[in-house]
């Protein structure tokens, strides 16, 4: 279903005359719906939550309002021809303000604005279109192309700091921006789950994690890297190949029957219990659903979301040291890597409880 059939859907399933964007995922979603010109960025200070522009679908088409300071800005780098643009000025008024003076009513909105009523648009956002799936594409292997060049480039002796610095220069120049970079060494990777990079060299081993993000779309992906590592890091990352590989299959599966996250997650502890870590889920969460966010939802063992087909799943599971991580397009016919590159180790691995045998990412020796 294309992105106004939906939200078609939407407007009347809720007797609204119009719904608005302005949270950066889900401007960029809207406004890459139309045109060749691809998604709209409403983003200049990365520490808000809404960007300088608001996206509005009344049924009939969409419109951007924003100020008057990035009103010509927006019309000529940012929006497509078919996109209308309502400023108001910047010392007059606010976005919220805007945005209810210029909406039909009833309305709402992912952001608060008075008499507008609130809407979550995960839900609407999913499951990708066909256009969004094949921007995906492009950009999850480039991705994955960034973080395996940093990480060939790496050394036992590099800093952990030194390598996330790397890594989001080379994600920036894919123009990708880098909401998580982590760089966890040896000796950090086996004490901490989100391993935060430090001024400390990497020592025998390190797990290089990113998820990066451009036009609304996020990938995440995991490398780890080898200088004389210790024996359980290959036989740990293989069993978290193995959990990760059930995880896509049940994903496939649950999804094909109209099940939910929460169904994957029996799949994923059961899982680790079958590879011989019984109930090491509880150390971290195991990811979910992902594309116009890093995730969409994180499963957990009570989960009712939907798990929606075709869409973006990135699933993450650790063990003690080790990780398996990689965005991954599931449809109801199969499961696409979407952040490969073709040029990394892998080994294929069989998921649990599925027939069902994927090549995942191993471990790189340097």
């Amino acid at each position: 279903m294309s992105v106004s059939a939906r939200l078609d859907a939407y407007l009347d399933s809720r007797d609204l005359a119009a719904v608005w964007f302005a949270r950066p995922n889900s401007f960029a979603w809207l406004t890459g719906a139309v045109g060749d010109h691809g998604a709209g960025d409403n983003v200049v200070d990365r520490g808000g939550d809404v960007g300088v522009a608001a996206a509005g679908y009344d049924g009939d088409g969409i419109t951007v309002v924003t100020d008057s300071i990035e009103g010509r800005r927006l019309v000529e780098e940012e929006l497509a021809d078919e996109v209308d643009v309502e400023t108001y000025t910047w010392h007059e008024g606010d976005l919220a303000g805007a945005v209810a003076d210029t909406s039909p009513e009833p309305a709402a909105a992912d952001f608060e604005v008075p008499g507008l009523g609130r809407v979550d648009a995960s839900a609407l956002r999913q499951p990708l279109t066909e256009r969004q799936r094949e921007r995906y594409r492009v950009f999850a292997a480039a991705v994955a192309a960034a973080v395996e060049t940093v990480a060939r480039d790496t050394h036992s002796t590099d800093l952990e700091r030194e390598v996330a610095a790397r890594l989001r220069g080379e994600l920036a120049g894919i123009d990708a921006a880098t909401p998580v970079v982590l760089v966890g060494g040896g000796e950090r990777a086996r004490r901490y789950r989100h391993y935060t990079p430090k001024p400390e060299p990497l020592g025998d081993y390190a797990l290089l994690s990113v998820t990066a993000e451009r036009d609304g779309l996020y990938t995440s992906c995991t490398r780890t890297i080898a200088f004389g590592a210790p024996d359980w890091l290959r036989e740990r990352t293989r069993a978290a190949m193995r959990v990760e590989a059930t995880a896509l299959a049940a994903t496939r599966a649950v999804g094909t029957d109209g099940g939910t996250a929460g169904e994957v997650f029996a799949a994923i502890q059961d899982a680790y219990a079958a590879v011989g870590w019984d109930g090491e889920w509880r150390t971290h969460h195991q990811g979910g659903a992902a594309g116009y966010a890093g995730r969409e939802w994180i499963a957990t063992p009570d989960g009712d979301e939907s798990v929606a087909l075709p869409q973006g799943y990135a699933w993450n599971p650790t063990v003690q040291g080790a990780k398996s991580e990689d965005t991954h397009l599931v449809t109801a016919d199969g499961v696409e890597l979407l952040s490969g590159t073709g040029e990394w180790p892998t080994e294929r691995v069989e998921a649990v409880g599925f027939d069902v045998t994927l090549a995942r990412h191993a471990v790189l020796d340097r």
